[in-house]
């Protein structure tokens, strides 16, 4: 898959042909933005406001050298986000090297991060260089940060300060210049209550949160992400797929995705090998309606007002015009919602 960010009008795609398979493929699909001339967001699809806001923090926060914190519920595209940040960053001729905390053992992640000598414990044949030497002068993308074992957590804090660790089984100190990308969907303030996450390790990580709307609260884009998907699995199976019907785009876009990007692509796939003809075959009834609940619905609204409410006053939350006086709450009454909503005022500030 090429790198563009995927920008165009939603009526472009519901019941509308798609370019065959290699028509002017460098194109995408007709799609073009300001920001795309701009920027390399790879594979991040979608033109709607709460992506646009997730792209602008990206922008601005790539550049610099800072730790990045993005949260967001699982099939999010948080690593796509991660190598966006490092693709824009000036370590970008470097390495991108990435590590999901929650899919090794716990036992072995201390090597995984920090490598370990030969006999340093049963099992270690040969010497090993950990996932920090090897992104050296690079970015350090760690997934499911909330994962790693309170007994480990003091070393990772050691060694995004000081820029130094110890392999396994070795008391020769190795320097290093990573930038860390840290990525979740647990909530790490109510892990710290909890005492289950470091709170200095935590605050460490969260120099600059960037948080990852799920797929409910950016619908606009599933046409777009349905043509993308589309476009790429009829490209590897080597079928011609032109359109999808009007009323099944309505009912994807529509449907309830919990699993978010990564489920509403494996769907596509799946439909892509149904299909036999030139249309989407779209097996509507396994598409699920969200169960909106009062609570739910309410919170969204909560949401939607504070995020209008920071962009008015750009990014201001105290004093005259700032967002706490245009909702009429107190200054800290509004901070809690934030943190409970889990919206950052990084991306409204001027």
């Amino acid at each position: 898959m090429g790198a563009t960010v995927a920008f165009t009008d939603l009526g472009d795609l519901a019941g509308t042909t798609f370019p065959e398979v290699g028509e002017r493929e460098q194109e995408r699909f007709q799609l073009e933005s300001e920001i795309g001339s701009e920027y390399n967001f790879g594979d991040i699809v979608g033109k709607s406001a709460a992506l646009r806001n997730v792209l602008d923090q990206v922008a601005i926060v790539a550049p610099t050298q800072s730790t990045v914190l993005l949260h967001g519920e699982t099939g999010t595209g948080k690593e796509l986000v991660a190598r966006a940040i490092h693709n824009l960053s000036p370590r970008r001729q470097r390495s991108f090297v990435r590590l999901n905390c929650a899919a090794i053992p716990s036992g072995l992640v201390e090597s995984e991060l920090f490598g370990h000598e030969k006999g340093a414990f049963t099992g270690a044949l040969m010497q090993k260089q950990g996932r920090f030497e090897l992104a050296d002068r690079g970015s350090l993308f760690l997934d499911e940060i909330g994962d790693i074992s309170l007994e480990l957590q003091p070393k990772l804090l050691r060694a995004l300060q000081e820029r130094e660790f110890e392999r396994l089984g070795s008391t020769k100190t190795i320097r290093v210049d990573v930038r860390l990308i840290a990525a979740t969907h647990r909530n790490l303030q109510d892990m710290i209550r909890k005492n289950q996450f470091r709170e200095d390790l935590f605050y460490r990580l969260n120099v600059f949160p960037i948080e990852i709307p799920p797929l409910r609260e950016r619908r606009e884009d599933i046409p777009l992400l349905v043509h993308y998907f589309v476009l790429c699995h009829s490209r590897q199976m080597q079928k011609r797929i032109k359109s999808v019907p009007k009323e099944a785009m309505e009912g994807l876009v529509n449907a309830d995705w919990p699993g978010n990007i990564r489920e509403l692509e494996n769907f596509i796939e799946r439909c892509v090998i149904f299909t036999q003809g030139d249309e989407l075959n779209v097996p509507r009834a396994e598409l699920r309606r969200p169960a909106a609940s009062a609570a739910s619905t309410f919170e969204q609204a909560e949401r939607q007002v504070i995020m209008q409410a920071l962009k008015a006053a750009s990014g201001r939350i105290s004093g005259q015009g700032g967002a706490a006086e245009r909702l009429g709450l107190k200054r800290t009454t509004l901070q809690n919602k934030m943190q409970k909503l889990n919206i950052s005022r990084a991306g409204y500030a001027e």
